[in-house]
C-alpha cells in the first residue's frame, strides 16, 4: 500500500509507482470519482481530440509501379 500526505493547502504528491502505472507527465489532468462504497478513484484524463490535431502525418500516395521500383532497387 503507498501512502502521501497532504500539506496544508490540500496538495498531495501522487507516489511515482502511480505516476509510472498511469503514465502521468507533468501537466497532467486527472479526474477524481467518489463511489458510493467511500472509495475514491483516481483516473487520468483523456486527451480532447484538438490536442491531438498534426499528431499523425499525412500519408504519401504511392503507385504500383513505384512500389515495384522501389523494391527492385532495394534487391539489388
Amino acid at each position: 500500500m503507498l501512502r502521501a500526505t497532504m500539506t496544508s493547502k490540500g496538495r498531495i504528491t501522487i507516489p511515482k509507482k502511480i505516476r509510472d502505472a498511469l503514465r502521468l507527465r507533468t501537466g497532467d489532468r486527472v479526474i477524481f470519482r467518489l463511489r458510493e462504497d467511500s472509495v475514491v478513484e483516481m483516473l487520468p484524463c483523456s486527451a480532447d481530440l484538438l490536442s491531438l490535431f498534426g499528431v499523425l502525418k499525412a500519408r504519401r500516395h504511392v503507385t504500383m509501379g513505384q512500389m515495384s521500383e522501389t523494391i527492385r532497387r532495394a534487391r539489388g
